[in-house]
């Protein structure tokens, strides 16, 4: 059992700048395959980013990459969200997850999910 603890989300103006972590505990962190989900109002939770066990590899979504950066901290058993330039359609619940295997990309891939924390980007 892994529990995940997002933090970090508010209220940004465009173009501004946030970072957000997500705390794991419960079995050993570096095991998994860490992911970044988002889900906007009436819309469908949408890959954001992903990083592999080791933190060698990273993967984004085309419409953040470039602007977010994913990384993670195994020692201290997190992983971050960096995002810059933030835009107005970049508002949603910011979820992190985590995965034993199977497509990054996927929603289906990862098994536990964080509560969510909610990122507002105003215009």
């Amino acid at each position: 059992q892994v529990q995940l603890v997002e933090s970090g989300g508010g209220l940004v103006q465009a173009g501004g700048s946030l970072r957000l972590s997500c705390a794991a505990s419960g079995r050993t962190f570096s095991t998994y395959v860490m992911g970044w989900f988002r889900q906007a109002p009436g819309k469908e939770r949408e890959f954001v980013a992903a990083i592999n066990r080791s933190g060698g590899s990273t993967y984004y979504a085309d419409s953040v990459k470039g602007r977010f950066t994913i990384s993670r901290d195994n020692a201290k058993n997190t992983v971050y969200l960096g995002m810059n330039s933030l835009k107005p359609e970049d508002t949603a619940i910011y979820y992190c997850a985590a995965s034993g295997g199977g497509n990054y990309y996927y929603k289906e891939s990862y098994r536990y999910w964080g509560q969510g924390t909610q990122v507002t980007v105003s215009s």
